[in-house]
């Protein structure tokens, strides 16, 4: 079970992170980035940074070479804004779980109630 202090340090990384994409200029970094989860390890060497596009997996993978590629710019940034001994290393990795829960909902709202179901509901 991670310590609250930990828990903080990762809601903290996220937090400044999101802003911080919100500044990049690289044109493959989309605008409807989400972060979906930072993991920081004990020892605050590394940190593992979960990011989706809304337009797809496709433009997600591209979102993550520009941010791999920004990737010194974004830890200077982070290290300036939080004020930590060590600024973790940041590794960027696709994720799929906004796109499979839209898909799910997609596919719940495709179902069809029968017309008896709706009646007893009444």
């Amino acid at each position: 079970m991670p310590s609250k202090r930990m828990g903080r340090i990762t809601e903290d990384v996220k937090r400044e992170l999101t802003d911080i994409f919100r500044s990049l200029k690289d044109p493959r970094i989309s605008a409807l980035t989400t972060i979906v989860r930072v993991e920081v390890s004990g020892d605050l060497s590394y940190a593992k940074v979960y990011v989706s596009a809304m337009e797809g997996e496709a433009k997600t993978k591209e979102t993550v070479k520009g941010l791999v590629s920004a990737a010194g710019f974004i830890r200077r940034e982070l290290g300036n804004r939080l004020q930590l001994r060590k600024t973790p290393e940041l590794r960027f990795v696709a994720d799929r779980s906004i796109e499979h829960g839209a898909h799910i909902a997609r596919v719940l709202d495709s179902l069809e109630i029968p017309e008896e179901t709706q009646e007893d509901d009444q």
